[in-house]
């Protein structure tokens, strides 16, 4: 439990850079003019590709990092 302890918060460093690049990289649908009602976008975007496993891999590493922190509050509160 010890060394379960000591790695966890560097996971979670890991966790947390990887969900914040991959949510970063992910492209914007909405503009300001599309927004406010303006322009002729697509309403239905389909994901492909690298964006498709962007958006996969930032479900996975948000799942991932929320367990972490409750695994984390679990091993600080037992004595």
């Amino acid at each position: 439990m010890q060394v379960l302890a000591s790695v966890l918060p560097y996971g979670q460093i890991i966790l947390s850079v990887v969900l914040i690049t991959s949510i970063l990289l992910q492209q914007s649908g909405t503009n300001v003019g599309g927004a406010l009602g303006g322009g002729d976008e697509n309403f239905h975007h389909t994901r492909r590709g690298f964006e498709k496993f962007l958006f996969f891999l930032s479900i996975v590493c948000g799942i991932l990092f929320a367990l972490s922190a409750i695994l984390a509050v679990m091993i600080r509160v037992r004595p």
